[in-house]
């Protein structure tokens, strides 16, 4: 019997490369991959051919391709990449494109990656942070959030996932240890004493995966995925074991982490503020237990760093 296709956006990114590599892992998986890319060429993108991916190209600005990607899928895990540009009104649009064609596609399961809408408990009258480009205040969050209704009102059988702080972030994102003027290692974050929820990004696909395993089901339900829910001083404390020095937690307010100036150091200082300032609900909303029923092999900080914490660069 043929297997059902997964059409997945952002496979040669952090989430939908994990969904990839997660079926095609599985070999008595009952799903097939149809991998989405702008560059077929691209080493990934060959890689996930070799693995045993159908690779398709399509943008997802791009309607009539992203029509084509889906047409004749079982499903399709959808999710947007706000870095790239910074814009919130492209990562709606992108969104509505593609919940419009999986309408059109009649697909049976779609997972869309979405987060908090922050308005809803932080509205723009609020001055406690700052609002950005003018109608929000988490950007990244926001946008994803409100763009939820197009699936919703498209009628999309939708699963809403809710992914976490990537531990990758330490590798890439610069928000690993820094050296002080003392010569000690340090995280700096505007968390006070909260936990804050993270996950190892290929372990979001694998959550993903659990979920287009489970089925129809979860039609409807939000999910929210976390692999551990540690405070920066618990960070700082597994980072010093798994690096062989210290690293302390250099706890600054969010408006001094909004002055830092790199790119999106704003919209990182509130991101940090809501996690803060909401504690409860960011960390309810993410359950561990149920993210280690999706994925078994789930990875808590610790060991996370096992097998990371030699890739994060320190000076």
């Amino acid at each position: 019997m043929s297997k059902k296709i997964i059409t997945v956006f952002g496979a040669t990114g952090a989430q939908g490369g994990g969904l990839v590599r997660a079926i095609l892992h599985d070999k008595h998986s009952e799903f097939a991959v149809r991998a989405v890319t702008r560059d077929p060429d691209s080493e990934h993108a060959n890689t996930l051919r070799e693995m045993g991916a159908e690779v398709v190209v399509a943008d997802i600005d791009d309607a009539e391709t992203v029509q084509a990607a889906m047409n004749g899928a079982y499903g399709a895990f959808c999710v947007t990449f706000f870095w790239a540009h910074f814009s919130p009104e492209k990562e709606l649009a992108e969104a509505k494109i593609m919940a419009d064609a999986a309408k059109n596609a009649g697909l049976k399961h779609v997972i869309w990656s979405t987060l908090e809408d922050t308005r809803h408990y932080i509205p723009l009258t609020d001055n406690r942070m700052p609002t950005l480009q003018g109608k929000y205040k988490v950007p990244h969050f926001d946008a994803k959030g409100e763009a939820d209704h197009y699936f919703i009102d498209a009628g999309v059988p939708t699963t809403f996932l809710y992914a976490s702080f990537y531990w990758e972030n330490l590798i890439y994102f610069g928000a690993g240890p820094k050296r002080g003027e003392d010569g000690v290692l340090a995280i700096t974050f505007p968390m006070g004493n909260k936990k804050l929820s993270g996950i190892g990004s290929s372990d979001i696909g694998k959550c993903a995966y659990g979920i287009f395993k489970k089925g129809t089901s979860l039609v409807g339900k939000r999910i929210g995925v976390a692999g551990d829910e540690p405070t920066c001083n618990d960070m700082a404390a597994s980072l010093s074991k798994a690096l062989g020095e210290e690293v302390r937690y250099n706890n600054v307010p969010p408006d001094v982490y909004r002055s830092f100036g790199f790119p999106g150091a704003d919209e990182l200082g509130n991101m940090f503020q809501f996690y803060h300032d909401f504690e409860e609900v960011c960390v309810s909303t993410r359950h561990v237990p149920y993210s280690r029923e999706l994925d078994p092999g789930l990875q808590n900080f610790d060991t996370w760093l096992t097998h990371n914490a030699k890739k994060i660069p320190i000076n």
